[in-house]
């Protein structure tokens, strides 16, 4: 029987289906040359169980930064801890206002066909609370991630698990010391448990979580230490799944560091890939062409540049099963 790798190079020979073979060989080859790589998740990557592929990924040191929306740093911490009891809807597209309404009042929130439920939030809102008092009260602040990676390191923790820990990329970057940027966290169920914290006085300040700014910061001296430009090596590659903040945050790195910090000899991102469902029109950075980026000083005419309209959860797992030789 063929690898996934032999039935791509045989059969994925035109349109979208080249492109994607084209990407996955031009992101080995960065590798191959001692390129480093950062992934954005946009959507719901992680409900879509992105993990299990993602953390073999990341341990095989093929990708090195993750960058994504606070749903899906929260979401993967979720389902590591209740999947089991989350709920498939087969038949989601046929749903009534009423049906929507009976979800509601089980305490299952919808992610298309797939429902988490409420308790699992609130479970994990706990020890949050906790730490996120702890660092106001300390004047220590940590980014999003670095609260989740505490409750995670918490002893005796792994018999609540309801995946495998390979299933969990978050925990796979606790593992590894990968680097999570989180845009816009505020956006998520997690920020908004933050948020109502401080508003009713049980969390003494919105300043225990370090803020959007600090994190770009953090970005962009994390892009300077690894684009290889001391020592002969590609620039950090980009491989971005979706649109939007998680993707739009981490690459206006570069132009922040050339034009505005005046570092004009920072090396532009040295590859892109975007996999997106959306099409060129109104102005939309989710569905503008790579060239556009050209423009705003994030990549360059000869940078790898791939472009994949497709579905993330059919063609993500093509890529990474590519590039773990599967």
């Amino acid at each position: 029987m063929s690898t996934v790798r032999d039935f791509l190079a045989r059969h994925f020979l035109h349109f979208n289906s080249r492109e994607v073979v084209a990407a996955a060989r031009a992101w080995e080859a960065h590798l191959a040359d001692g390129g480093k790589m950062m992934i954005t998740l946009a959507g719901a990557m992680s409900t879509a169980r992105i993990g299990g592929l993602l953390t073999q990924l990341i341990h095989a040191g093929k990708v090195h930064a993750v960058t994504c929306t606070g749903a899906n740093l929260e979401e993967d911490v979720f389902a590591l801890f209740a999947y089991d009891q989350y709920e498939n809807i087969d038949n989601w597209r046929a749903l009534t206002a009423a049906d929507e309404t009976a979800l509601l009042e089980r305490g299952m929130n919808r992610v298309t066909d797939m429902c988490i439920p409420e308790t699992v939030m609130r479970d994990i809102e706990r020890p949050l609370t906790e730490a996120w008092q702890e660092a106001a009260a300390t004047g220590e602040p940590l980014f999003p991630h670095e609260f989740l990676w505490k409750v995670l390191g918490t002893p005796g923790i792994e018999e609540r698990f309801a995946l495998p820990r390979d299933q969990s990329w978050v925990l796979a970057c606790k593992e590894t010391g990968t680097p999570i940027y989180t845009p816009g966290w505020e956006d998520s169920t997690t920020g908004n448990m933050f948020a109502s914290a401080v508003f009713q006085g049980r969390v003494a300040s919105h300043g225990a979580v370090r803020s959007g700014t600090e994190q770009m910061e953090a970005l962009m001296r994390w892009y300077l230490a690894n684009c290889g430009k001391d020592d002969g090596r590609p620039s950090v590659g980009f491989f971005q799944i979706g649109g939007g903040i998680a993707g739009d945050f981490p690459i206006c790195a570069v132009p922040a560091l050339i034009q505005d910090c005046e570092l004009e000899d920072t090396p532009f991102w040295g590859y892109f890939c975007q996999i997106s469902d959306a099409t060129t029109s109104y102005g939309g950075y989710s569905g503008a062409v790579p060239n556009e980026k050209i423009t705003w000083g994030k990549l360059e005419e000869d940078t790898p540049k791939f472009m994949i309209q497709s579905d993330a959860t059919i063609v993500a797992p093509l890529i990474f099963a590519w590039l773990l030789g599967g």
